[in-house]
């Protein structure tokens, strides 16, 4: 094969057409009219679609389309030279490779092109093989990243497609475990012959306090469910204690006291129920240490248990009994407010104090409706 630098100089230049229709299209970048002619001719011959320009500019435009395979371009050229060329089609026609032809001694710019990008580089004039092969190298390289590209493009697809399967199969699973909890709640309140939906009314003014208090998320939801699950442990107290209409005994207290630790056991193999677990398990400790069954005081109590304690204290007291009628929201308020540092913790004592009469009654009246 004779080197390029060898071919008819004076050969015409021209945009030339493709021999085959499947041939991958090249546009060559010189400002050398010569060089331009002679490798669009021989790459024809090849069975290239092949294009010519004779600046890094003119080469941007005419790759704008986005239809161009491989760029050949001269390294220095008047203007914006081939780096910043390669810069560009890197930037914007990441899919277009581009191969560098540079004069002898150009070895650092040569490696400098490699660095940003280039797929190789022949030193000028190149023989025709060595051009041929280098061709086929890049284009061949082209078409393994493109083929990468598009199985990564696919596979991001399905990715995507298999996560929403997955949130919504969790949504569907959580919406079981819910409803599961609420009737299981349900049948422990009609068990004890609680008031109606004092559960219910228990989470939601537990959630108000949260919310007062800026939880939000997760973390709201998982208090949520410890004051649902409040009482679940009162499944293993036994019907003579639990439905004994008169005072307990000191022996049946030490068995009604037993159902924190009775729920806490219940729960705590479950992944998604670890923090109500310690929330139902606290739920009777008190902010001075007096309470059960641990003893604990201060911020060693889950927070979700000391927001629920006061929610549970106001429903108590505002809700009709057996024995008693429930008393008036402001009763209840100053008796809240009055053991704030004793039995609650002051700082969400003060968050319930700022949901006023009006609200609270609201998310009373909200769950008679549901019910």
């Amino acid at each position: 094969m004779p080197d390029l630098a060898q071919s008819d100089p004076e050969t015409s230049e021209l945009d030339v057409e493709p021999v085959a229709e499947t041939g991958s299209s090249i546009l060559i970048v010189d400002d050398d009219a010569a060089v331009r002619n002679v490798i669009s001719v021989l790459l024809c011959e090849e069975g290239y679609q092949v294009r010519s320009v004779g600046s890094a500019e003119d080469a941007l435009s005419a790759t704008s389309a986005g239809d161009t395979h491989l760029v050949i371009s001269d390294l220095k050229m008047p203007g914006h030279d081939g780096l910043w060329l390669l810069d560009q089609m890197r930037k914007e026609h990441p899919d277009t490779t581009v191969l560098m032809l540079t004069g002898f001694g150009d070895t650092e710019a040569a490696v400098e092109c490699l660095r940003r990008g280039a797929a190789d580089y022949l030193l000028k004039p190149p023989k025709v093989t060595e051009l041929v092969r280098a061709i086929e190298r890049a284009l061949s390289r082209r078409r393994i990243d493109l083929a990468r590209r598009r199985y990564q493009r696919r596979l991001e697809r399905k990715v995507m497609d298999k996560t929403e399967e997955l949130v919504e199969a969790l949504q569907s699973v959580e919406a079981s475990y819910q409803s599961t909890l609420l009737a299981l709640v349900a049948a422990l309140d009609a068990r004890e012959h609680e008031t109606s939906d004092h559960s219910q009314r228990v989470v939601r003014f537990t959630i108000a306090i949260a919310t007062s208090l800026g939880f939000t998320g997760k973390e709201l939801a998982e208090i949520g469910r410890g004051a649902l699950l409040h009482d679940i442990g009162k499944i293993g107290v036994p019907d003579s204690i639990l439905l004994k209409p008169g005072p307990l005994t000191r022996e049946e207290w030490v068995e009604m006291r037993k159902h924190p630790d009775i729920g806490f056991q219940i729960l705590k193999s479950i992944p998604f129920l670890t923090t109500p677990a310690e929330i139902v398990l606290s739920h009777q400790e008190r902010f001075d240490g007096g309470g059960y069954p641990r003893g604990l005081a201060g911020q060693g109590i889950p927070i979700g248990a000391r927001i629920f304690a006061i929610a549970d204290t106001f429903d108590a007291i505002t809700s009709d009994r057996p024995y008693r009628k429930g008393r008036s929201y402001d009763a209840a308020r100053e008796e809240i407010a009055r053991c704030a540092t004793t039995q609650f913790d002051p700082d969400c004592v003060k968050a319930f104090l700022a949901l006023d009469n009006e609200r609270l009654r609201e998310l009373r009246a909200a769950v008679a409706q549901v019910g």
